[in-house]
């Protein structure tokens, strides 16, 4: 096997095929340029001959008898948003079924405990139960060990769990619809959507996965109608999100980071506003700020990748933490004068926040807060910034931010440290029953057993 290793001795991670572009001065300037003049414009995802959408075969495929389709109906209250093209997409706001984030349980539970608390206060009806698995995309992005099939088969099974979760509360299948935290899994999961559409092999291969699994519908594969990211969410139900706003946010100045994986994979299904930067960037996060009142700063390098690259940050992490402060936090610090840096996904909001420490070894302090669009939104209408944003788990500081929106953090701490004993003695809180969350298995609770309503 070759050495990973350049002439001069640096070890690439990445193989013999990667090469130093080598550009002089001006023409790096030149390139960047051009991004920043033709990008802005989104002429890239707009400037193809011709696109396709995919619900079409989606609805044919069905019509043939190939598959399933578990559809949005009007019990999970849709409202439909415009994409890239202009398409109908349909996004379902009740009755949904959350797909967690192993990075963000594992690494920012504020950022699930957030949107949570956000559905509690609107009365949003949801399962979040515990018979789900990762979508085991970062192995198949950062090591490339995983393989299309099994990423298929992945995908299928936790959206056919989805579909027949409700059964366990004594309702029919299709009654919840699955709500994608992570933008790698939302990325994911669309691409191999289109993959199986395409691919009768592809979908002979994983109907004998799900075969032995027990997971087909009436011996067919079940296929999502949208695949719905909960940022698509937070968006369509910003005007009544802003409605709970209890603290003024206006004079806040957010600057936004958007996923490439939410928004650069299969670009044609995601969401834009003419309301929202005049249609020239994805609307998700960037409406809620503005619905809450909050001032959304606009940088020179709002489409560069946050750095993580999932390869990078395996290989080459010092890229990444270079890339993320020279490229994201600084500008953002020293272009746009922001308060906060504002995200929509896991592996982004993770490598803008604990990036920062790194740069004090180089004399490159830029103290951003980083949090995702429903952890702010949390806050603004009221959420303890401990107890459920639980910002004390960002490595960026946040105490800044939080007295500039009038919030005592030092009592909020103590609230905290008080609970935390609470918490230690028995005493604990939860946003969701526990009994709903398991619905087979040891320890499962039948429906005539849960407390009145609970379904």
């Amino acid at each position: 096997m070759e050495d990973d290793r350049n002439p001069q001795g640096a070890y690439t991670g990445f193989g013999s095929e990667w090469r130093a572009s080598e550009l002089k001065p001006e023409e790096a300037r030149k390139a960047t340029e051009w991004v920043e003049t033709r990008i802005d414009r989104r002429s890239l995802l707009t400037g193809k001959a011709r696109v396709e959408d995919v619900r079409d075969l989606l609805w044919q495929l069905e019509k043939d008898g190939e598959i399933v389709v578990h559809r949005i109906t009007e019990q999970h209250d849709p409202v439909t948003a415009r994409t890239l093209y202009g398409w109908q997409k349909r996004i379902p706001t009740n009755q949904l079924w959350h797909h967690k984030s192993c990075g963000q349980c594992g690494n920012i539970p504020g950022y699930p405990t957030s949107l949570l608390w956000l559905m509690n206060e609107l009365g949003t009806r949801y399962l979040d139960e515990t018979d789900q698995t990762s979508c085991t995309a970062w192995n198949y992005h950062g090591s490339g060990i995983g393989n299309v099939v099994s990423l298929a088969a992945v995908f299928l099974r936790n959206f056919h769990q989805a579909y027949v979760s409700a059964q366990a509360q004594g309702l029919s299948p299709g009654t919840y619809y699955p709500l994608v935290h992570c933008g790698t899994s939302f990325g994911n999961y669309k691409e191999m959507r289109s993959f199986l559409l395409h691919s009768p092999k592809l979908r002979e291969q994983v109907k004998k996965i799900l075969g032995k699994l027990g997971r087909l519908v009436d011996g067919k594969l079940l296929i999502p109608e949208e695949i719905v990211h909960y940022s698509e969410w937070l968006h369509v139900m910003r005007a009544r999100i802003a409605e709970k706003r209890r603290i003024d946010c206006s004079h806040i100045r957010a600057t936004v980071h958007p996923a490439c994986h939410v928004y650069k994979m299969v670009p044609e299904d995601v969401i834009y506003d003419e309301t929202v930067m005049e249609g020239n960037r994805v609307a998700v996060s960037t409406g809620l700020l503005q619905s809450l009142g909050a001032q959304v700063v606009d940088y020179s390098t709002w489409y560069d990748c946050c750095g993580f690259g999932f390869r990078h940050i395996i290989g080459e992490r010092e890229f990444t933490r270079s890339f993320a402060i020279d490229r994201k936090i600084r500008v953002a610090v020293e272009e746009g004068r922001a308060d906060v840096m504002v995200g929509h996904d896991t592996g982004c909001i993770t490598t803008l926040d604990k990036s920062q420490w790194i740069g004090r070894a180089v004399d490159k302090v830029y103290e951003l807060p980083v949090m995702a669009d429903c952890q702010f939104a949390a806050l603004v209408c009221g959420a303890h910034p401990y107890k459920l944003a639980q910002l004390h788990w960002h490595a960026s500081p946040f105490e800044g931010l939080l007295e500039k929106l009038g919030i005592d953090w030092q009592k909020a701490k103590a609230e905290f440290e008080a609970y935390l004993k609470d918490v230690a003695a028995g005493r604990i809180e939860t946003l969701y029953d526990p009994k709903r969350a398991i619905t087979s298995g040891p320890g499962f609770v039948p429906p005539a057993s849960l407390p009145k309503g609970a379904a």
